[in-house]
């Protein structure tokens, strides 16, 4: 089974671009003139957030609307209703709230972020690059950046620019920082810890950089230690998700069920519009034997938030292990139409179609997987085709 990327989490980088124009849609119809309410951004999104909670996805967009509608000057409300229709596939809807939003306040580096994803998502990978490097420092960002070099194909170009920035710039912890998640993101966890630390070396809280060494520690399998740089995360920011997440994900790598439970309870109240913890409580009904359990979770996840990559690697592997191979061949052609850069998913669709006899598609999907930059992800194409690779076998 693969290990699983479990939690995105907040990097920091030295340059930021401007952002580029573009053209603005039409105002969406519920976006309308609300009576005067109080002033209370915390309290809108707590309210929205309470709705989600409780399975109203519709109820909280209407409420936060309205809020929106009535405070058009609240920006974090206004930002967390562009990730609401983003998350429900209104694109459309996201787009024109954050481009609305960047026309007032265009150094608004999360909103950079935020329409960068929408980019991505329909392929507009240059516009995307643009924004993902204007939301810098100070986003979750690099990850995407590495991505859509990857598929731009100067992915090497931007690796060494980004380490001759660190080289230049040996105590900036931000660049550090950085290039530490650039690592990460190529599967090099020995390299992203080197820069990390660097990072801490000149800011003992840095959030990212924490954040960045336990996580990198956790692909070097040393849990204890994850664990130690996730909860001094915690200390500094004890309402941070993304610690409290990544907190819970590496206690389940080390088997602390209970544990782990805690933390996940916890990380899906702070934010219960995120599908990470969703997808951790899937794994963790798998550890624990339920299996159909596991799936509906996963299957939450996906629900809300299509692009949820470990959720589709996650129950591919559920059905595959219960020999449901068509089940997991809908769901990983599904994951893929979404993250079609996920090598995992192209090898998990691979042994779906081997195991059903259809050989041409699963030597198709292993040579897709090929293109990973995940070692292991490489190695087990590899494998796999190695297999397949000769003359097709007589009935």
């Amino acid at each position: 089974m693969f290990c699983r990327c479990l939690a995105v989490f907040a990097v920091f980088c030295a340059f930021a671009m401007a952002r580029a124009t573009a053209d603005v849609i039409q105002d969406p119809p519920l976006m309308r003139a609300q009576d005067a309410l109080p002033s209370d951004p915390d309290g809108a999104i707590r309210a929205a957030r309470e709705q989600i909670a409780a399975g109203n996805m519709p109820g909280a967009i209407k409420g936060l609307n309205e809020y929106v509608s009535g405070h058009p000057f609240d920006m974090a409300p206004m930002r967390f209703l562009g990730d609401l229709y983003f998350r429900g596939g209104e694109n459309s809807r996201a787009e024109f709230i954050y481009q609305k939003m960047l026309a007032a306040h265009p150094n608004d580096r999360e909103t950079h972020n935020r329409l960068g994803t929408v980019y991505a998502t329909e392929n507009r990978i240059d516009d995307a690059i643009h924004e993902f490097n204007a939301a810098l420092p100070g986003t979750d960002s690099v990850n995407d950046l590495v991505r859509l070099h990857e598929r731009r194909g100067d992915l090497e170009k931007y690796r060494k620019e980004m380490q001759h920035l660190a080289d230049l710039f040996p105590n900036d912890a931000n660049i550090q920082a950085e290039l530490g998640q650039v690592y990460g993101a190529l599967h090099q966890p020995y390299l992203a810890t080197v820069y990390f630390r660097r990072a801490l070396d000149s800011d003992a809280g840095s959030l990212t950089a924490l954040n960045g060494l336990g996580l990198a520690l956790m692909d070097e399998y040393d849990y204890s230690g994850a664990m130690d740089e996730f909860r001094r995360c915690l200390q500094l920011d004890p309402v941070n998700f993304t610690c409290t997440d990544n907190l819970g994900a590496v206690q389940l790598q080390a088997l602390q069920y209970d544990a782990a439970m805690q933390t996940l309870v916890r990380a899906h109240g702070l934010a219960p519009e995120r599908s990470e913890p969703l997808v951790n409580f899937g794994y963790l009904a798998d550890a624990r034997g339920d299996w159909k359990k596991a799936v509906s979770y996963y299957a939450q996840a996906i629900e809300m938030w299509p692009y949820s990559r470990e959720a589709y690697v996650d129950i591919g592997v559920a059905y595959e292990a219960h020999q449901l191979y068509p089940l997991a061949q809908a769901a990983l052609v599904k994951g893929i139409s979404a993250v079609p850069d996920d090598g995992r998913l192209h090898v998990l669709l691979g042994q779906a179609y081997e195991s059903q006899g259809e050989r041409d598609k699963a030597i198709a999907e292993y040579r897709a997987a090929e293109k990973s930059t995940d070692p292991d992800v490489v190695r087990i194409s590899q494998e796999h085709f190695a297999k397949l690779e000769g003359p097709e076998k007589p009935q």
